[in-house]
């Protein structure tokens, strides 16, 4: 079990709201990444004569240890919280681990005022000190801390236009499901994180692509257009199992496979969601990255675009949301791709959603603007005798037999029913994200944004800061402030959840913003 020492050190690295990466694809050019319970952070190297060198100072701060020089021995004594040293010799490729020698690949060496050491030393002298499993895995530049299931996984695609086999090579063999969602293929392991690579990532007719999903244990093969039945199978390999999908083009039927072939039933829907009605009922949520394709929405300084902005954040969200609730959350768009307002809501009202997001960005004629804002619908947005509108009735025929009695709600009225619950959505939200990062004096508001009017669930808009403004421009597009604004909306999820509300915040004043 993790001590708390390491616990603490670890915490403290990741306070700005780092989320879990799926192995390779978070990782820096430059820097390993350390995967630990409590979230990752990068490791800086640098190669030097064959071999991946850490700073010992960045080692020592990452795990809570002190460096001093014993100019008397002529050595390097790393001092660990419970006590126990290594001593590292200038010039040898050992070092002495709580008493015990262990080799190194390379020795330690001075650069400037700084020492670098092989990043084998995490693992063979920091692990045992600390009586913590440190696995270094140079391939991935993935560091592992404590008892983590991230299983390598390595895919190959052949697609000639008619048939495509993915080829998923798992070691150690790790459980695992293949779930099918519109033009994607999720799959979805057993694991902490993945420690992935794509021998080819595919470009195919039928395989688009093939990569790690935002959820640190799934991966995504995106299909093609032409992409029809899908089967896959698990074949035995030394150390793990093969996992294959083949994939047919639309008309053309998959081959039977061998008979001994053991061949895992695709499911039509996701698999069943954890019943959550204890905890208020959320099965499924909606996050409506704005804009997209063509529509690049506000443009900002040094070029970043609102469409970009939303959709990384709204990729957070998503795999926070369905690590920490396990519940169903669905992005209106998962790429660069264009979507009219009305498409969004409906998306939502046609999968029963219990909760609407919509993420933009902001911006002004000047610079000076800056802060996130939240907004519900204004009772405005309505035209006087939808107000009162109420829902109609209507008798239809069901097949077998039968009739059954529907309520049908007019579009431009179904976000009436869910105004008080939207702004209590609305106010916790501005309460978790004013905890967090800067807001606009205006930041809790409402207004009559077409995309809120046809939703029929509590829904919200949250503008995450001002593109214009050029330091805030640079935050929105990088980790930090984006992964602040995630954990915001995801505690605000969760407390809306459980019932909580901020009535200590009051709305600011209406304005004419559309």
């Amino acid at each position: 079990m993790q001590s708390a020492w390491l616990r603490a050190a670890l915490v403290s690295l990741v306070a700005a709201g780092a989320f879990w990466a799926a192995g390779v694809a978070a990782v820096q050019p430059a820097s390993y990444t350390i995967l630990s319970r409590e979230g990752r952070r990068p490791l800086p190297y640098r190669a030097q004569n064959g071999q991946d060198m850490v700073a010992l100072a960045d080692v020592a701060t990452t795990f809570g240890m002190t460096v001093r020089e014993d100019v008397a021995a002529g050595g390097i004594v790393v001092t660990a919280p419970n006590g126990q040293t290594i001593v590292l010799t200038p010039g040898q490729p050992l070092a002495s681990a709580g008493g015990r020698v262990v080799s190194l690949p390379a020795p330690s060496v001075r650069d400037g005022r700084a020492w670098l050491v092989p990043v084998e030393f995490v693992g063979r002298a920091v692990g045992p000190v600390l009586n913590t499993r440190i696995e270094v895995r140079k391939r991935a530049r993935l560091i592992v801390v404590g008892d983590l299931r991230v299983p390598e996984i390595t895919a190959t695609v052949e697609d000639n236009g008619a048939r495509a086999r993915v080829q998923l090579d798992v070691t150690p063999s790790t459980p695992r499901s293949v779930t099918r969602e519109g033009r994607q293929l999720i799959v979805r392991f057993e694991a902490d994180a993945l420690d992935f690579r794509a021998a080819q990532a595919g470009s195919g007719a039928l395989v688009a692509a093939i990569r790690p999903s935002e959820a640190p244990q799934n991966l995504i093969v995106e299909l093609g257009a032409r992409a029809g039945e899908v089967r896959t199978t698990t074949e035995p390999r030394e150390g793990g199992d093969r996992v294959v999908i083949e994939i047919a083009a639309e008309g053309t039927p998959l081959t039977p496979p061998p008979a001994d072939t053991p061949v895992e039933p695709l499911p039509a829907e996701p698999p069943p969601l954890p019943d959550l009605s204890a905890a208020g009922g959320l099965r499924t949520i909606v996050i409506d990255p704005g804009h997209g394709g063509t529509d690049a929405g506000a443009r900002g300084v040094g070029g970043a675009l609102e469409k970009d902005v939303t959709l990384a954040i709204g990729r957070r969200v998503k795999a926070a949301l369905e690590a920490r609730l396990g519940v169903r959350v669905l992005l209106t768009r998962d790429g660069d791709r264009e979507m009219r307002v009305d498409e969004r809501t409906s998306l939502a009202n046609n999968n029963k959603a219990d909760l609407f997001i919509s993420l933009h960005a902001n911006a002004a004629a000047t610079t000076g603007p800056t802060g996130a804002e939240v907004f519900s619908l204004a009772r405005e947005g309505y035209a006087a005798d939808a107000r009162t509108a109420a829902g109609t009735a209507a008798t239809l025929p069901v097949f077998g037999g039968g009739t059954r009695s529907l309520e049908i709600i007019p579009w431009d009225t179904a976000q009436m029913q869910w105004l008080s619950e939207s702004e209590r959505l609305s106010r916790v939200m501005h309460a978790e994200l004013a905890a967090r990062v800067p807001m606009n004096p205006h930041a809790l508001d409402k207004a009559p944004f077409r995309v809120l009017i046809g939703a029929n669930m509590p829904a919200v808009l949250i503008e995450t800061g001002f593109l214009t403004n050029p330091e805030q421009a640079q935050a929105l597009s990088g980790d930090t402030l984006q992964n602040d604004i995630a954990q915001a909306i995801v505690s605000a999820i969760v407390r809306y959840r459980d019932g909580g509300d901020a009535t200590d915040v009051a709305p600011s004043a209406g304005d004419d913003r559309q």
